[in-house]
């Protein structure tokens, strides 16, 4: 199988996905080895070091699909940070700070159970955005040939939730 691989690769998915152990996109996919075009960081963070492997993916590949997960920590910390002023080590701070534009409509009244899912969905359509809002991401969708999807995976069945 791996030796087919080195002719070339032809994923079907590129997945901008959450770095967390729990949520590896070749098993929730039940995907083989080359078919998916993987970019993982912590809390799915649209950052200018992943810019020119999605702007590679949405040019070559073709396709995107930006997924989060339920119970994200970074999401979690994300919410800290922006209700109670919480503040993490300057590198994880800088994903947060990354992250929190994106949780503006949040409701802080909300109980954390729901807010955090509300999070997390938020930030998947905040990455979605930032991905659609370079020119590179304008010009694939213009052209047609590049899908871009958000999804959330429930860690407690596997199930994916595709969120637009």
């Amino acid at each position: 199988m791996l030796a087919s691989l080195a002719q070339g690769q032809r994923p079907f998915a590129t997945i901008l996905g959450c770095s967390d152990s729990r949520v590896p996109p070749e098993l929730i996919f039940d995907a083989e080895f080359g078919s998916l075009f993987i970019i993982r960081v912590a809390g799915n963070v649209m950052a200018p070091s992943l810019a020119g492997s999605l702007q590679y993916a949405g040019t070559h590949l073709r396709t995107q699909l930006v997924l989060g997960h339920e119970g994200c920590g970074e999401v979690q910390a994300a919410l800290a940070a922006k209700f109670e002023g919480a503040q993490q080590r300057s590198r994880i701070q800088w994903l947060l700070e990354n992250m929190l534009p994106g949780l503006d409509g949040i409701d802080p009244r909300v109980p954390s159970p729901k807010k955090l899912a509300s999070a997390v969905e938020a930030n998947v359509r905040w990455t979605m955005r930032q991905i659609i809002e370079t020119p590179e991401g304008r010009a694939r969708l213009a052209e047609g040939g590049m899908k871009l999807a958000g999804a959330v995976c429930e860690i407690a069945t596997g199930r994916v939730r595709l969120r637009a």
